[in-house]
């Protein structure tokens, strides 16, 4: 897929059709955020798969949209540690997997965490680490084609303002 369409019709999925990911798209949806560049290379992150029901069940009401965690075919924490701009390189990661995943086909969306203490004794957190958000990923309930518009019609489509609001010349 084209980068910029990929870009242009990617958009965050919360309900999943329940079809499992193939180990071949996962290792590359990880890849991809591994692939990330980050401030002096330092790669200040680490991706927890949230396999056990009982963990992803609990890790659910501590984010801001438990339902996408509770159905989500993967489930990814990117938890960030050390000094620095972390959270926008665990940010840069993010962007990695969920254009790789939407390149495969599979939606995600990304959770928000609403009880981070929680979810920190929960997934057993250095104090030095944060878990920054927590990816899901699935196929999409209702199938989306990518190619059925062009990025233009993909971009003027979408819920944004208007390029024209959001850019200035100084």
């Amino acid at each position: 897929m084209d980068t910029y369409l990929a870009i242009a019709s990617r958009r965050d999925v919360k309900r999943y059709a329940g079809t499992p990911i193939p180990p071949d798209v996962v290792t590359r949806i990880l890849d991809a955020g591994r692939l990330s560049g980050s401030a002096m290379n330092r790669q200040p992150w680490r991706f927890l798969l949230v396999g056990s029901p009982a963990l992803r069940e609990e890790l659910a009401a501590c984010v801001y949209a438990p339902e996408n965690v509770r159905t989500a075919a993967l489930v990814v924490g990117i938890v960030g540690a050390g000094k620095g701009p972390i959270a926008f390189d665990c940010g840069r990661a993010t962007q990695n997997m969920l254009l790789a995943a939407w390149n495969e086909g599979v939606a995600s969306s990304p959770n928000g965490i609403a009880e981070p203490e929680r979810a920190t004794e929960l997934l057993g957190l250095s104090e030095e680490e944060r878990l920054q958000i927590v990816l899901g990923f699935g196929y999409p309930a209702r199938p989306v084609d990518p190619e059925s518009r062009t990025a233009a019609e993909w971009s003027a489509a979408a819920n944004r303002r208007p390029l024209e609001d959001v850019v200035s010349t100084l």
